[in-house]
Formats: structure tokens, sequence, C-alpha cells
């Protein structure tokens, strides 16, 4: 015997999903939502490819045990919601991806702990509750009430350091990392990192922030970040106001942690008598649509905010058919959007520094 070797003691070839839609003579992705039970396939091609899947012993996902889905959100998700779109958009992938995959989204504010064991004890009762999504939530004591809840729940724009849960953010640090280097290959090293502190999500940008200039051997005092108590466009003006009034303009570019500190940022150094980006480079991060209508136009980092909220359905159905059987933390890629508020560094002002 060949212990299930074939040919010349290879083993089979495993079957992929290009070799079901060959065989059923339609398109790769017609095949990917056949089997994944997205709607948009007519039901007899839907059972042709499930006939061929199964005559090829292609592992099938397994059926997902109810048709809701809990998501909780947090009170720092419903103020963002309502200043600007960035919760809106993860919402709306949210909604897209288990509007695809026939799955009910019941939406539920989490204020405190009692709301939130209030939420769980429905979820948990509720035969037709599959499991949860909790978007935007850092609280410990809220992530560990989750552990007796007997159902899967993902972390969407969050995540479990214990890696108890698994969970969908951007991928913060490079996102930084990303927009800090852009500012040093056009000659920057005074880069003020503005941000709001209290979620992980923000240390890590903070982090990316600091590996950058020690990539390039370049220093990131403690005193080049500057911290607001909320994510206000008039406390940042306040704070780079109130440093320039002390030090001068002792900095050459401002990668802010979100869009609304990089407005704030841009009206202080304005009212200052500086320029951006003539004097002052600035950058942002989260890539909303108001950013393309600032004076100048703002670089900033794209977060992928409708594609968190699709991943993170899509990871929690993984879950609920059994795999994976490990927590996973997934982290999507971000890009610089080039704009007009950075500049390279003029020689004559580097001398005068």
């Amino acid at each position: 015997m060949n212990g299930g070797m074939g040919k010349r003691g290879k083993k089979p070839r495993r079957v992929r999903l290009e070799d079901i839609a060959a065989k059923v003579g339609v398109s790769l992705s017609t095949v990917s939502r056949a089997l994944s039970g997205e709607k948009g396939v007519r039901e007899d091609v839907r059972q042709r490819i499930l006939d061929a899947a199964r005559d090829a012993n292609y592992a099938l996902p397994k059926p997902v045990a109810g048709t809701k889905v809990v998501l909780a959100a947090s009170s720092a998700a419903m103020i963002d919601y309502v200043r600007n779109q960035f919760t809106l958009y993860v919402l709306e992938g949210i909604r897209e991806r288990a509007e695809a995959v026939g799955i009910e989204i019941v939406t539920r504010p989490v204020a405190d702990a009692a709301e939130e064991q209030r939420v769980l004890e429905e979820a948990r009762l509720d035969e037709e509750v599959a499991g949860l999504l909790f978007l935007t939530v850092d609280d410990e004591r809220m992530l560990a009430a989750t552990r007796d809840v007997g159902k899967p729940v993902v972390l969407i724009n969050g995540d479990d350091p214990l890696m108890r849960l698994s969970s969908v953010t951007p991928c913060n640090r490079s996102a930084a990392q990303l927009a800090t280097e852009y500012l040093i290959e056009r000659g920057h090293e005074r880069i003020l990192f503005l941000m709001r502190p209290g979620r992980r999500t923000i240390v890590r940008r903070l982090e990316g922030w600091r590996d950058a200039l020690a990539q390039h051997g370049l220093p990131h005092p403690e005193d080049l970040v500057m911290s607001v108590d909320d994510w206000l466009p008039e406390l940042a003006d306040q704070v780079i106001s109130d440093r320039i009034g002390q030090r001068g303009l002792d900095f050459t570019a401002v990668l802010a942690a979100g869009e609304s500190l990089a407005v704030g940022t841009m009206r202080a150094l304005e009212r200052a008598g500086y320029g951006v980006p003539a004097d002052v480079s600035v950058m942002g991060m989260d890539d909303l649509p108001q950013a393309a209508f600032l004076s100048p136009p703002l670089t900033t980092v794209h977060i992928p905010a409708r594609e968190i909220g699709m991943t993170g359905v899509d990871l929690l159905r993984d879950i609920c058919a059994g795999s994976p059987a490990l927590p996973r933390r997934v982290e999507l890629a971000c890009h610089i959007v080039e704009r007009q508020s950075v500049a390279g560094r003029r020689q004559d002002k580097a001398e005068e520094a």
C-alpha cells in the first residue's frame, strides 16, 4: 500500500476552487460565493458547484448556527459615529457583508458594564444569534466578560492584548511608520506626534512613529509627543498654539493620529503666521472625505474602514463554522494618500534651525 500516495509516491494534489470552477464552467468568484452561501448565485448553479465540490472531496464549510449577529457598539464608537465618518464606514462594511451572506445585524449599545451584561445574556439565550461583534472596545473588564457568553466574539477596531478573542484592525503601527517615513524622506527630522491617549490602537500609532525615527537614527524625545484630552480640533489648536508661544517653531512637521487633530494643527499654524506646507508640513491619519477639502488638502494615511467591517463579519463566520480553532489578530494594510499639506524641508530653513 502507498498510504494514500499517488503515482511515483507523490501526494495527490489538493483540490482548489479553480478546479471546481473549471469543472462546472463558471468563474472563480461564483464558486467562492456559492460555497460561502452568499446571495447572487442561481440555485441550480449553486447545486452544481456543491455537487462538484463533494465529488472532488473538497472540504465544504460547515453551516453557521444562527442567522443573527449582535453588534455591540461602545461609547467611543458611538461618539465617533456622531463626530465623523470613520465608524460610519466600518458599519457600512459590516452591513454590506452581512447582507451578502444572509446574516441579520442587531445593533446594541454597551456604554457600561451593566449594558454589556444585558447584551451578552440576550445573545447567550437567543438561539438565532450565531455570535457577537464588539466595535471599538478596549475596556479589560468588558473583554473579560465575553469569555462566559458561550458564543464566538470578534473585536472590530480593537484587540485583546491577551489574545483570548479574535480581532480585526488596521495595522496602526505600520501605518504611522509609513507616514513618518514619508516625512523623513522629505527631509523632516523634528516631527511632532499629536495624539489622544487611551486606546491601544493609538498607542500603536505612537510606536510606529518611534520605529521610523529610530530606524533613521533620529531622536524621538518625549517632548515631541503632544497629547490632547479629546479628538477635537480646538484642543489641537490650543496645544500647538501654546507650544509655539513657549518655544517658537521648533519642529518642521506634524503627524496627527487623527484628522480632526490635523485640522486644529493647521488652524494654529495659520493663526501664528506660518504656512502649510511652506513652513510646516502636516499629515493626518484615517483619510476621511473632509481631508480632501481642507486648505491645503491634507496628505494622510488611508485606513480601510469599510474593509475592516467586512473582514470582521467574515472572521466571525469562519469561527462559527469551526475554523480557525485559535484566536487570530487580523491587521489590514494602510497606504499614504498624497495631497498638498506636505513639502520637502527647504535647505535654508534647515540651516536656520
